[in-house]
């Protein structure tokens, strides 16, 4: 089981650093229209892994509760909103496309920035990995481990463009390709890290593993709804970013459903 369990959590990283080596094989830097398909496939990925993978586990483990089974759903999911707020206002970062930094006041360069705020979205996808393999570590009857794959393979999917995306405009904003690639790789670090530390959490208070379910959830909305779609929909031809959510999102419903 801890074999198995390695290897899931290790795939997303995989993915991350297979995309950020599209450096060394582009040479020309990503195209705005590429961009957004890849960051709305992103999204979709995201908010079809936090409803199955995520909130749906939650809400049936609750289902005891009764018409409350709801209530750690809710209540999780906003606390990892909450959560990613906080991370939102505390953390100097740049998102792509943007002049404007967010978080406190800082003199980190730009490419520093960019690496940051990638950063901060991984960490939801690795608590995301980390409770479901907890869950299944735990013997948790509503969490498989085919339902584990088709988690780690979603994240490890969109995790691909992912790394592409802060790898190529490192690139063209003039960081050599090795540095490129280190930075894309660094950025994927964060979620193994993230999800070893929730595993280890969720051991202590196993108890409320529905909760940290919709917390994972909670933190994967937020990004989505606060980066990925404003940037999968900004400029012209808006309407493939919209397409290839879709793509992502029908993509990871069927990963969940076949594996799970």
């Amino acid at each position: 089981m801890m074999k198995n369990g390695l290897v899931e959590l290790l795939l997303p990283f995989l993915g991350t650093s297979l995309g950020a080596g599209c450096v060394f094989f582009l040479k020309r830097g990503m195209r705005p229209l590429v961009q957004r398909a890849l960051t709305g496939f992103a999204a979709g990925v995201m908010v079809a892994a936090s409803v199955w993978s995520l909130l749906v586990p939650a809400m049936e483990q609750a289902a005891d509760m009764g018409q409350w089974a709801f209530l750690p759903a809710v209540a999780g999911f906003w606390l990892g909103i909450l959560f990613l707020l906080i991370l939102d206002r505390a953390i100097p970062h740049l998102h792509q496309n943007s002049d404007q930094p967010e978080g406190p006041h800082t003199r980190l360069k730009r490419t520093t920035m960019l690496v940051l705020a990638v950063t901060l979205h991984n960490i939801p996808e690795g608590m995301a990995m980390g409770v479901v393999l907890a869950g299944w570590m735990a013997g948790n009857s509503g969490i498989t481990a085919a339902g584990t794959l088709a988690l780690s393979l979603g994240i490890a999917i969109q995790n691909f463009p992912e790394g592409a995306i802060i790898s190529m405009p490192l690139q063209a904003e003039g960081a050599g390709k090795g540095r490129a690639f280190l930075y894309g790789v660094l950025s994927g670090v964060v979620e193994p890290l993230a999800a070893v530390l929730t595993i280890w959490a969720s051991g202590l208070i196993l108890p409320a593993l529905p909760y940290l379910l919709s917390f994972a959830a909670g933190a994967m909305i937020y990004v989505v709804v606060e980066e990925l779609i404003p940037e999968a929909s900004a400029g012209e031809h808006s309407n493939l970013g919209t397409l290839f959510f879709a793509a992502g999102f029908t993509i990871m419903l069927a990963l969940d459903v076949a594996l799970g």
